[in-house]
């Protein structure tokens, strides 16, 4: 197996998709945005037994996201599944968030995702198998969360022409919405979510959904 790629490998929704994945024997590599927070998933991964590589880089930045997707390939091949889990969550108000930095939270929220599956589906696609599995939210826009109703109504955008162009090649691509904050214990406990993530990856083609709402 060539494993996994998981971008926003965090605590919560990025490290419980990534033990998910490590328990059923696929190699993973990790990546965020600080070298303390993918050393400290690749720690909690390893004990499962499978190679767990960390590594750094901005998900806004494209050469170095596009750097890191090659270092993961050449240590591990062609992904299985790349899950992109990297966002930018805060409130603001219309008008409340200057453009600056409504453009830095799309690139994290939306365009590293793009750029991502953009490097990784071709090689997928050639291959005739794959999964791309971006975490969504918002499933109604809310005026108190501005900035991230427009993030991820592009990240449900984004999945539909990553579908209609990837999908007849064997390529699944899907989102995982997730419609609360997600906290161990609660009705949003990340390991219940990371379910979502393996049954998507493993559903038969004829079975393909395209989003999940948990």
């Amino acid at each position: 197996m060539a494993g996994a790629v998981i971008i926003g490998a965090g605590p919560g929704i990025g490290l419980a998709v990534a033990r998910r994945f490590a328990g059923e024997g696929l190699p993973v590599a990790l990546l965020a945005r600080t070298k303390e927070t993918v050393e400290s998933a690749a720690e909690a991964v390893r004990p499962l037994g499978v190679p767990a590589l960390p590594l750094t880089a901005d998900s806004s930045d494209e050469a170095a996201l596009r750097t890191a997707l090659d270092t993961a390939a050449e240590e591990f091949g062609v992904p299985d599944v790349l899950v992109y889990n990297a966002a930018v969550i805060r409130p603001d108000t219309l008008g409340g968030l200057p453009l600056p930095d409504h453009l830095h939270t799309y690139a994290v929220n939306v365009l590293g995702a793009l750029t991502a599956a953009a490097h990784t589906a071709p090689a997928m696609a050639a291959r005739g198998t794959g999964t791309i599995l971006v975490t969504g939210g918002m499933p109604e826009p809310d005026p108190a969360y501005v900035s991230l109703s427009l993030g991820k109504a592009g990240v449900r955008s984004l999945v539909s022409l990553l579908d209609l162009e990837y999908g007849p090649s064997g390529v699944h691509v899907a989102t995982v919405t997730v419609t609360g904050a997600v906290a161990p214990g609660t009705a949003w406990d990340p390991d219940d979510i990371a379910e979502h993530y393996w049954r998507l990856h493993t559903q038969p083609r004829a079975q393909w959904e395209r989003e999940v709402l948990h």
